[in-house]
């Protein structure tokens, strides 16, 4: 064990105001404590580091050799950690500088409205997004977080889990007004799709409902890679199609008119999708522009993936048949 184990922050703040002030009585005065208790921090100070720092005389205080070396360094690592603190309490009341962030393609118009309200809110902080299929590496590119779908790898990362995003199949009116409604997974059979997703999955349509999975295949006139662009698609009249439950209500109510003309069908069926987290890397410190981003993310996200599709957005009964 070294001899500054035992030392005491309010000692050597006490022992470098004592030689700034001159006496004990004036650094008492400036510490607003008894002249014996700063007397005592001195001397407990003296005592850890087993050397003589002041010779107290009847007019003056003098330092001893070993004293003046170390009351010049207090001094400076206490005008360090000053700033150090000064420049943390300023960065807490204002919130500022960069955030890279990282997140599939395939939900990009919920992602830009959200991010477009974080700036909102923080005008100074610059946010730099990476749309990307590839799951990078959050430390050797220097993410500072990321949105992540399906089981994570890295039992490093920090994680915050969001909850599960369940698809649901939508059609506009035009559609259903050329093509006819289905009212059950049966009657899907002949309708056009909007395939979303990788293949074989896309041309196959498992859906989850009261008598368990159903399963059937589809076709149709176009394959799309983001959620959003199918929501568009979809609106368009193009045919039937799969979007998070959450996405559409999100859409339909902040961001897109056209969304809110969407019909959803089999309303008891869906596709149990992936779980949605997000996750950073681990670090001794992390700056506080993005736990504010990760917090404000979590909060939207979470609240979209929990609720319940027919208190989101109205529900429309669509065309009769």
């Amino acid at each position: 064990m070294t001899a500054t184990t035992d030392v005491d922050l309010n000692q050597v703040k006490a022992f470098v105001r004592v030689m700034d002030a001159g006496s004990f009585t004036a650094a008492a005065r400036a510490l607003r404590l008894p002249t014996s208790s700063v007397s005592r921090r001195v001397s407990a100070l003296e005592k850890a580091l087993r050397v003589r720092l002041v010779q107290r005389g009847t007019r003056k205080l003098v330092l001893t050799e070993v004293g003046r070396l170390y009351f010049e360094q207090a001094r400076t690592a206490l005008g360090r950690l000053a700033d150090a603190n000064a420049a943390v309490i300023d960065m807490s009341q204002e919130v500022a500088g960069p955030i890279r962030f990282t997140a599939g393609g395939d939900n990009t118009g919920l992602i830009a409205t959200l991010i477009a309200e974080f700036i909102g809110r923080y005008p100074k902080v610059q946010v730099e997004v990476v749309l990307t299929p590839r799951r990078v590496d959050l430390v050797g590119e220097g993410f500072d977080l990321a949105l992540r779908a399906g089981p994570l790898v890295d039992s490093s990362l920090i994680v915050r889990r969001l909850g599960r995003r369940d698809l649901a199949l939508f059609a506009s009116p035009s559609y259903l007004r050329r093509a006819g409604r289905p009212r059950s997974v049966g009657e899907l059979s002949g309708h056009r799709f909007v395939l979303c997703g990788e293949p074989p999955q896309r041309h196959e349509l498992r859906l989850t409902g009261p008598g368990g999975v159903e399963s059937l295949k589809i076709d149709g006139p176009l394959v799309v890679h983001e959620y959003g662009f199918a929501a568009d698609t979809i609106a368009a009249g193009v045919g039937i199609g799969l979007i998070p439950e959450a996405y559409f209500g999100f859409m339909a109510k902040r961001r897109r008119s056209a969304h809110r003309e969407l019909v959803r069908l089999l309303p008891d069926h869906s596709i149990p999708g992936t779980d949605l987290s997000l996750v950073s890397p681990p670090t001794a410190y992390e700056p506080a522009r993005v736990g504010l981003l990760r917090d404000f993310l979590a909060e939207q996200m979470q609240t979209l993936l929990r609720r319940d599709l027919e208190s989101a957005v109205p529900t429309r009964e669509g065309p009769p048949r």
